[in-house]
């Protein structure tokens, strides 16, 4: 899970695991779901690649009750 809030921070982090074989992202939700969350979804898959799934962490109610 990558919990970086900067969209810079959010390609770095991605970028790093992609060089070891990562595939598939999970972004932390910290604006739940806004534009800022969005921002640094949109980092994330253009670092990540074609080949990459990039996605959003669910925010349900015990996810967010969790927090």
């Amino acid at each position: 899970m990558i919990t970086a809030k900067r969209p810079d921070d959010v390609a770095r982090e991605v970028e790093r695991l992609a060089r070891t074989g990562e595939k598939h992202f999970v972004i932390a939700a910290i604006d739940h779901g806004g534009m800022l969350d969005q921002e640094r979804l949109g980092a994330a898959r253009y670092a990540a690649g074609l080949q990459s799934t990039v996605e959003l962490e669910a925010l349900t109610a015990a996810a967010a009750a969790a927090r």
